[in-house]
């Protein structure tokens, strides 16, 4: 099924620019066509293993220059969806190379690849870090960081009805503190390269329950036991969260598919 076109990728006149310069793409017609350009990919109207149209025929069918092609075309590919062969067109790469932890592939193909196997993937690897890392921050914490993450699920409480953007953003933001908390580097610096996926997960999981008490509860038990500096009793909150993680996803799956 053909893509719609959207009026912010048609042309527009251009701004007056200094001689001798070369213009660039307009931003937003530029993000505009890469999003278009990533979600056909998604859907399956580009297949995987299959060739892109040729330059002059996305310029023609988008109503963008060439310019325009060539910047989303190399947008994509550092992201590792597409790649270019010289004299052979861009190659639609498999699915399985794209890098679905960029916030900006997860926002432009949505729930195409934000799906019950993704989710799952997240939650497979929040099981192998988090208990973990919960069990370090009883120890290693200082005491700022107990307080931003006390902060954090105080949000949580206090956006707990009906408000699940802002309970989701405090819930990302509590599991971001978390992790820095464990004093573990290789723990930090994941904390920012899932940031993107844990949240979508985390909003899908929000969004499939009628109310956020359970999880304020065993969030703010995991917090006490940082302030207790009980490892064990820390490793069971976090263990606890996954549970009705993984429960919230089975009902979000069922669903979706009832």
């Amino acid at each position: 099924m053909p893509v719609a076109q959207e009026e912010s990728v048609a042309p527009a006149s251009r701004a007056r620019s200094k001689p001798g310069s070369k213009p660039g793409p307009r931003p937003r017609v530029g993000r505009d066509f890469v999003a278009a350009l990533a979600r056909a990919i998604a859907e399956g109207r580009f297949a995987e293993g299959s060739t892109l149209p040729r330059e002059q025929d996305l310029c023609a069918e988008f109503s963008i220059s060439r310019t325009v092609v060539r910047e989303a075309l190399k947008t994509l590919e550092s992201k590792g969806v597409v790649r270019s062969r010289a004299r052979a067109g861009t190659l639609v790469r498999a699915r399985a190379d794209w890098n679905l932890l960029d916030a900006d592939l997860l926002d432009w193909m949505g729930d195409t690849v934000v799906d019950a196997a993704f989710l799952s993937a997240v939650l497979e690897a929040r099981r192998a870090v988090e208990p973990f890392a919960a069990e370090l921050a009883a120890e290693r914490a200082t005491l700022t960081d107990i307080a931003a993450l006390n902060a954090a699920w105080e949000t949580m409480r206090a956006s707990e009805r009906g408000h699940d953007a802002a309970f989701t953003a405090a819930d990302a933001e509590f599991h971001r503190i978390l992790l820095r908390a464990s004093g573990n580097l290789v723990f930090a610096q994941l904390s920012g390269v899932i940031d993107a996926a844990l949240t979508r997960a985390l909003d899908r999981s929000n969004s499939s329950v009628a109310s956020h008490l359970e999880a304020v509860a065993v969030h703010g038990r995991l917090v006490e036991a940082l302030r207790m500096r009980d490892g064990k009793a820390a490793r069971a909150a976090s263990e606890q969260m996954l549970d009705t993680a993984a429960r919230d996803l089975k009902r979000l799956v069922r669903d979706r598919q009832g």
